[in-house]
């Protein structure tokens, strides 16, 4: 038997949640929270499989309930049951842990069949959800700055470079030959795609590098 847990500040809808799932094989209802505290409160009371969480609510709303009570309860299963498909909810509740997202839209035996599912491990995502995490995934990452590819000591080069040093104050500064320096300085230019010594500071001042 997979206890499940309402969590949703509307009545009518964990009413109608709870009549259609008690007819469920396999399925038992085991509480009922209208706010986000209550669900953690009886979570701890009934220690559920899965818990149908709503994502607007006062007070404590679904995706910090989600991250606290996953926190407390790891094995338990989050499937979030709710009427918004917005980036800035849909994302942090599935960081929070939320293990399956339906819309409110869904059928009964949708969400039935995902509380099965979730119950034997297997995630279930609306597909407007899922096109949108594969359509988040396939843009593609920024390209690094050229910076990011500088060592400590070439960064520590092209600092000095920018404070108007010659190669011999960088040497005497870093305790550190001529040669070196000129072979730091080298690798500095190259890395960020400049010409000469003073594009390399202006690049430095650009990007918020130079003391």
């Amino acid at each position: 038997m997979v206890k499940v847990l309402l969590v949703d500040d509307h009545e009518m809808v964990r009413i109608g949640l709870a009549a259609v799932l008690g007819t469920e094989e396999g399925i038992e209802v085991v509480g009922e929270a209208s706010n986000g505290e209550d669900g953690i409160r009886l979570a701890q009371e009934y220690k559920p499989d899965v818990v149908l969480m709503d994502l607007v609510m006062e007070g404590m709303d679904g995706i910090e309930t989600t991250r606290k009570l996953l926190q407390l309860y790891p094995d338990c299963k989050v499937i979030v049951l709710t009427s918004f498909l917005d980036d800035e909810k849909m994302y942090p509740v599935l960081e929070a842990g939320a293990f399956s997202y339906l819309l409110k839209t869904s059928r009964a035996t949708e969400i039935a069949q995902a509380i099965r599912a979730a119950a034997k491990g297997q995630s279930i995502l609306e597909s407007q959800v899922a096109s949108k995490l594969m359509n988040r995934f396939r843009q593609p990452k920024p390209a690094a700055a050229p910076h990011e590819d500088l060592t400590e000591r070439e960064m520590e080069v092209l600092r000095l470079i920018a404070a108007g040093k010659s190669n011999q104050e960088v040497a005497d500064d870093l305790f550190i030959g001529i040669k070196t320096v000129k072979f730091h300085v080298t690798n500095v230019l190259a890395k960020l795609g400049v010409e000469d010594r003073t594009q390399a500071a202006i690049y430095a001042f650009k990007h918020g590098l130079a003391e």
